[in-house]
């Protein structure tokens, strides 16, 4: 069987990437230019200024991957793009490079849906195992989604407001923790102890998640504190902050599982990285006998590599498009 080799491109939001992988398992070379050292002194990404970079670094990326791989694009059997969500001025650089590579290299098109990257990441670490439930929590997502085979997405719920990833940030900014604030946040969150009490984010029976309240409740608290001249315990307010967001993520989690019936967890997005979630759930899925995976560090943020892998699935099953391809801010996963 002929091993098929998809070059895939990822520019939704901060990160220029480019990323070859061999039938949809294994990467062959990825690389990411960054621009968290640029963004973090607004305190977060600024649109204008990342599409800029965008521009700056495709060119350069896409060579240097080819290089690093020792390829050549005319071996590539297909070119993926997140065409959307995302900013729409970074989306639009990579899908601009990726129509221009199949036009001249006469390639196969494939759109990729952001999320589905995410959730595809965890193919580079062990083949999907269907059904299963993804949990994809990130800077602008936090979803559950019910998967029967590949490319069969059902959407249980997802947040309706903050995704969880802005929500650390926002928290992180109000007690002086620099940009990105998520991983700080985690780390301090073992060190400190569930002190603060916060209300626990929509608490009910549905698969949505709501984390605005629970934002407001931290920027209220730390503000009535500091009007009463007392300290904040920043260390303790992280851990009851990361504790009662993670008690409604796994709650959610489990009911979605038991109520498919379903063995297979797979985690993804940014926030997958972050150790007190990924810790809890794997405890959670230990109890109930439920096959739990989650993508290496490297795979967890934007990357180019889980583009590619999602798009494999896609070309085997004819999900092709032609040169009038468009991004899209925001899109049903599909």
């Amino acid at each position: 069987m002929k091993d098929v080799y998809i070059f895939g491109i990822e520019s939704s939001c901060d990160e220029t990437s480019c990323s070859i992988v061999k039938n949809g398992k294994e990467e062959i070379a990825t690389v990411i230019s960054s621009q968290i050292d640029i963004h973090k002194n607004y305190g977060g990404v600024v649109p204008e200024i990342a599409s800029r970079q965008h521009v700056k670094n495709i060119t350069m990326v896409i060579d240097e991957c080819l290089e690093k791989a020792n390829m050549k694009m005319e071996e590539m059997d297909a070119i993926a793009v997140t065409y959307g969500p995302g900013l729409v001025g970074s989306l639009l650089i990579g899908v601009e490079a990726a129509k221009t590579l199949a036009y001249i290299y006469k390639k196969p098109l494939i759109p990729v849906h952001h999320i589905s990257g995410h959730i595809y990441a965890n193919n580079l670490v062990e083949e999907l195992k269907f059904p299963l439930i993804a949990l994809i929590i990130s800077g602008g997502h936090t979803e559950l989604v019910y998967m029967k085979d590949h490319y069969s997405f059902e959407k249980l719920g997802g947040t309706l407001d903050d995704a969880i990833g802005e929500c650390y940030d926002k928290v992180a900014r109000v007690i002086d923790v620099p940009y990105p604030g998520g991983p700080t946040i985690d780390k301090w969150a073992v060190e400190g102890e569930n002190t603060y009490k916060l209300p626990m984010p929509l608490n009910d029976n549905s698969y949505n998640f709501s984390f605005s309240g629970i934002k407001s409740a931290v920027i209220n608290l730390v503000h009535n504190e500091e009007q009463r001249g007392n300290e904040i315990r920043k260390k303790d307010l992280a851990a009851s902050f990361q504790n009662t967001v993670i008690e409604i993520i796994a709650k959610k989690t489990i009911k979605a599982l038991e109520d498919k019936n379903v063995k297979n967890l797979v985690l993804a997005g940014g926030v997958a990285a972050n150790k007190g979630i990924r810790n809890r759930l794997r405890e959670e899925c230990e109890k109930r006998d439920i096959h739990y995976t989650f993508p290496e560090i490297k795979y967890c943020t934007d990357n180019a590599a889980m583009i590619a892998a999602s798009g494999y699935y896609a070309y085997k099953l004819g999900r092709t498009s032609d040169l009038t391809l468009n991004c899209k801010s925001s899109d049903t996963l599909k």
